[in-house]
């Protein structure tokens, strides 16, 4: 059955007035806005009323991120001064200026002016989201320069220098690019061979020593340090190998074998390996009685490089046969062969910092540095460097390490490995670069050319620092005489 109430209702047509609706035994008359004179002029007053409305603006996310920018400071309280009006200290200044920094960034004349100007509007705004450093320290995401805070800045890539420090004349000294007559001793004597003789040049006094003279049918193909001592071994023209006292410029003994030149000397503690045109390498123990222990075949034409690995297991020998052979302590006949080489391999060094690392570098039609792991026995890597490959020399103290070139640049590039990334690429000798060694302390190397001078250079870092120039570096600059 209907409700004649609602029956009623349905009836009944829209008043012309508003209604409200109210309990049946209250008078809907006295619930009318016109009898509501007071309640009338509050809400007119309200709408009404002179206060300032926030303009329209465009909402650019639907994110409410305050923007404090237009922040009007007088309503949190927070002065401007970290003094009082009456000029004495306040100890909550500091807090204020850094919390104030905090919450509305840094005071720069051009945002005093807009804050100024910006006094009476609302505290907050609708803003797209502000970027912050990501280097940023400060948790409120300001700039560290805002709270005083200074970083270390990032350091700079290690800068070589491009020119030589010190420049010595070596006359005689011969452009044969099958020939080592140049190496740094242990105890920083440079040993240099220049035609028939040999002259030793102390690194740290700058003084000349002539060692030996081999008389004016005999000449001076090789010159090798021992790895500790005064100890300097010499090889001859005439397919001989003498062994030096430099310390009392006196021979101990000469050692034949070789029918030919040796062009390649290679220590290991007391053995002593020599390679020579007669396509041999001997190994010779200076403390047995014979001239030599055993005799290693393989290559077919003059082995002119020679290098021990750094614990004395292995032994690298290159040729004018474009082979590089790997022999272990016992072995007669190589054990590891790398022919991808397509010119003579002079230029062989062994990593310091990797075991099994070994990089060897190619002639004028080669002009590649490859790079092996006798270890796993792969080929690791091949750079090609646009120029004759002539030696080869890794940095103890850093993972870099340093070619020298011949045809057609003569320059010296210094590598970091394993990315062969160039460091600097040195120039100054007018003909091939076919002589390297490195300072005991690792920082410095020399290079010999054809142009008869010898070159310095300070290419890698000290152990502890990478900009502490070494005692050799910093010796007098000039150019100089070996002789």
């Amino acid at each position: 059955m209907d409700d004649p109430t609602l029956s009623n209702q349905r009836n009944q047509s829209v008043p012309s007035t508003p209604s409200l609706n109210v309990p049946t035994t209250m008078s809907d008359s006295s619930f009318h806005l016109e009898n509501l004179p007071s309640r009338t002029m509050h809400i007119n007053r309200m709408i009404n009323s002179s206060y300032n409305r926030s303009p329209s603006r465009t909402i650019y996310s639907d994110r409410f991120i305050p923007s404090r920018s237009g922040s009007n400071f007088a309503l949190f309280d927070i002065s401007n001064s970290p003094t009082s009006t009456e000029g004495k200290e306040d100890g909550s200044g500091t807090y204020n200026t850094l919390l104030r920094a905090a919450l509305f960034g840094p005071d720069t004349p051009d945002k005093k002016d807009s804050l100024d100007a910006t006094a009476c509007r609302n505290i907050f705004r609708y803003k797209t989201e502000t970027k912050r450093s990501l280097h940023s320290l400060s948790p409120f995401g300001l700039d560290d320069s805002v709270l005083g805070i200074s970083h270390t800045p990032v350091k700079a890539p290690r800068k070589v220098p491009r020119s030589p420090y010190k420049v010595l004349d070596a006359p005689a000294l011969q452009d044969d690019f099958y020939l080592n007559l140049v190496d740094w001793s242990s105890n920083n004597v440079l040993a240099v061979g220049l035609g028939n003789c040999v002259y030793l040049w102390n690194a740290c006094s700058s003084k000349v020593t002539k060692l030996c003279d081999l008389g004016i049918d005999d000449s001076v193909c090789s010159v090798s340090w021992a790895q500790r001592g005064t100890h300097l071994a010499v090889g001859t023209s005439d397919g001989e190998v003498e062994i030096w006292d430099a310390s009392r410029c006196q021979r101990v003994r000469t050692m034949e074998g070789h029918r030919l030149r040796v062009g390649a000397l290679a220590w290991s503690s007391s053995l002593l390996s020599s390679g020579s045109r007669d396509k041999s390498i001997l190994q010779r123990d200076i403390r047995a009685p014979d001239d030599f222990a055993s005799k290693l075949s393989g290559h077919k034409s003059e082995v002119c490089g020679l290098k021990w690995s750094y614990d004395n297991r292995e032994l690298a020998s290159g040729g004018n046969d474009n082979k590089l052979f790997v022999w272990n302590q016992h072995s007669t006949q190589p054990v590891l062969k790398y022919c991808e080489h397509a010119a003579a391999v002079k230029a062989i060094a062994w990593s310091p910092h990797l075991h099994g690392l070994l990089a060897s570098g190619g002639g004028t039609a080669d002009r590649c540095i490859r790079f092996w792991n006798t270890t796993t026995n792969t080929h690791l890597s091949c750079m090609d460097t646009g120029s004759q490959v002539c030696n080869l020399v890794w940095s103890k103290n850093v993972n870099e390490l340093v070619s020298t070139h011949g045809y057609s640049q003569n320059q010296i590039i210094v590598w970091r490995y394993p990315t062969m990334s160039k460091l600097a690429t040195l120039t100054g000798h007018t003909y091939r670069v076919l002589y390297l060694a490195i300072s005991p302390d690792g920082q410095t190397i020399v290079t010999g050319a054809g142009d008869e001078t010898l070159r310095f250079w300070n290419v890698f870092p000290s152990p502890k620092s990478q900009n502490t120039d070494s005692e050799i570096g910093a010796s007098s600059c000039g150019r100089t005489t070996i002789r």
